[in-house]
């Protein structure tokens, strides 16, 4: 499988540990030798700022969108190669994830995991069939991990959903996960539902 650009969450936030900096800092630097372009929220702060500057640094591409709100903020990466403006962050969402190889969370606060959640319910109704991967950071996620292991036992979703998202400790391995994850289901809808 080509991975040509990747959609990336992750934490906005300037207050968390230097292990999550690193990580973001790691995965700009992968991206960009192996010639992945990185999608992401446009942001100038936290692990996004951190994440793009690598990506950058390292010579890579990077588009960011974001709403024209956050810009007005000044919150707006304007150094990136690409910047989008739209109107919602529905559109944000949206447009990050259109055409990408695969999507990538990082460690980060509600709006991170708000979208990666959104993610993996567009995969389970086949919205969105790509890998989606989770880099569980210094056990960041562990506690999601158990939530969705909770919901799989009570069956609020089946089996094979567990299937939706792989899970790494390591921004290295983020490609090799990419690359190994299985093809979700030719028909997702019609195991939607239980």
């Amino acid at each position: 499988m080509a991975i040509n650009s990747v959609c990336v969450y992750c934490a906005s936030s300037s207050k968390v540990d230097a292990i999550y900096f690193d990580a973001a800092q790691r995965l700009g630097k992968v991206l960009a030798e192996h010639e992945v372009r990185c999608v992401y929220g446009g942001g100038n702060r936290g692990l996004m700022r951190v994440l793009a500057d690598s990506v950058l640094q390292n010579g890579g591409e990077v588009k960011g969108v974001i709403p024209h709100f956050m810009h007005q903020e000044g919150w707006s990466h304007l150094e990136l190669t690409q910047l989008d403006f739209v109107d919602s962050m529905h559109e944000r969402k949206h447009q990050m994830s259109d055409g990408v190889d695969a999507a990538i969370a990082l460690p980060g606060g509600c709006g991170t995991m708000e979208e990666l959640l959104e993610i993996i319910t567009w995969k389970q109704l086949g919205l969105f069939v790509k890998p989606i991967i989770i880099v569980n950071t210094d056990g960041y996620y562990d506690p999601l991990l158990a939530m969705f292991e909770r919901a799989l036992e009570g069956n609020f979703i089946r089996d094979i959903h567990a299937k939706i998202w792989s899970v790494v400790t390591q921004p290295e391995e983020v490609l090799d996960a990419i690359e190994k994850a299985e093809n979700w289901h030719d028909d997702p809808r019609s195991i939607a539902a239980i």
